[in-house]
């Protein structure tokens, strides 16, 4: 989302969930890099905020060493040589599973932005931003963020996964706000979400997000406006989705013979020599025709798209006018086709408090509000 808080003061708010950048830094990495760059000088923002997810990449302790480059590259190149202000905090101790998130938060200051400070939550107050620095192994003891993971016991199982959240405060001139980087639980089975309407995954991912916003609105600080964007993992209601695909179709359910558990779900057509409209597995969604998600941006499935609705008095979002975000495909040379592992959904999303929303709709004025979304060569859940 590019916009204005400030009057004069563009601000680009970037979410990506990063993981595959690191499993293929010569291709997605690149890709990834290029599109970012015209991104901002496309917007000439005076602000930006990147907020990352997965920092490091799903192998992790193979991967993360291309991290340093990632970082390195980001700062040294050309597009980037007019922000002379860098903070990047990067949650990279993945041997302290209590605590690693693997999330990433960059901030760039251009050399024009002049009234700008970045809230010590130990002192409880602003300082001045001088210089570039970057922060990894000491997150839990940087005094210029909040990073927490979620409680054990929001994890479904209780299995440790990288889920949590950072947060920064800054103040621009007179202006304060929050930013917050999230990354909320993932659905594991499409069948476990298929079974009931709300899913049991939106349930977690709804107790993490409250536990979120309790947290930054609590009375340890003063309230500010805030922003919170990242891979919030909202799924479309899939039990809605396959019936408003498969409303014709006959339904066959596959079993395992030694549990007796369900195994796959397929989906055919009552004529038409029965063909096979949907396949339904533990990690598959193959749909027959993916373009639908992608007509008219994917309005049609925005009426499934219901997981904020718990929300609305607290969390507020421009008009989403892109398709689903998730899950792209990792093959660099098919951009613009979807996985066929879940079903399309929009994951990531950049949503505000009331207040954050009222500055942003004033900076509307200027036409320098935008929201959009990720370009075709960007790769699962990399929202611009």
């Amino acid at each position: 989302m590019a916009g204005k808080v400030t009057a004069g003061s563009g601000i680009l708010l970037v979410t990506a969930n990063v993981g595959s950048l690191f499993e293929d830094p010569d291709n997605l990495q690149k890709t990834w890099l290029r599109e970012f760059y015209q991104t901002v000088q496309s917007h000439r923002p005076h602000f930006i905020a990147v907020h990352c997810q997965e920092v490091g990449g799903k192998n992790y302790e193979a991967s993360m060493s291309h991290v340093d480059c990632f970082v390195k590259e980001l700062l040294s190149s050309d597009a980037m040589k007019e922000y002379n202000r860098v903070r990047v905090y990067l949650d990279e101790n993945y041997k302290s599973q209590e605590h690693f998130t693997a999330l990433g938060s960059c901030y760039f200051l251009h050399e024009s932005l002049k009234n700008i400070q970045q809230f010590d939550f130990k002192a409880k107050k602003f300082k001045k931003v001088v210089g570039k620095e970057i922060y990894s192994d000491t997150l839990e003891s940087t005094p210029m963020l909040e990073k927490e993971k979620f409680p054990q016991d929001y994890f479904p199982e209780c299995k440790w996964s990288r889920k949590g959240f950072i947060r920064t405060r800054w103040a621009l001139a007179d202006c304060a706000f929050d930013l917050v980087n999230i990354h909320l639980f993932h659905d594991a089975s499409n069948i476990l979400a298929w079974e009931k309407s709300p899913s049991f995954y939106s349930g977690t991912r709804q107790k993490a997000l409250g536990f979120v916003l309790d947290r930054i609105t609590d009375q340890r600080f003063e309230k500010v406006p805030y922003f919170v964007f990242g891979d919030f993992n909202f799924r479309l209601d899939t039990r809605q989705v396959v019936e408003s695909l498969c409303s014709t179709a006959t339904m066959q359910t596959v079993r395992l013979g030694d549990t007796n558990e369900v195994d796959k779900l397929i989906f055919r057509e009552s004529e038409n020599d029965r063909k096979v409209v949907l396949q339904l597995e533990k990690k598959l969604f193959n749909y027959i025709n993916q373009d639908v998600f992608r007509e008219n941006n994917g309005t049609l499935f925005l009426q499934f798209d219901s997981e904020l609705s718990c929300f609305k008095e607290r969390l507020h979002e421009l008009e989403i006018s892109f398709p689903p975000s998730y899950p792209y495909s990792e093959d660099s040379s098919q951009g613009k086709q979807y996985m066929n592992t879940r079903c399309p959904a929009w994951c990531d999303r950049v949503l505000m408090s009331a207040t954050a929303k009222d500055l942003v709709l004033k900076s509307q004025h200027s036409g320098r509000t935008q929201s959009c979304g990720p370009p075709p060569c960007l790769n699962p859940g990399e929202a611009l």
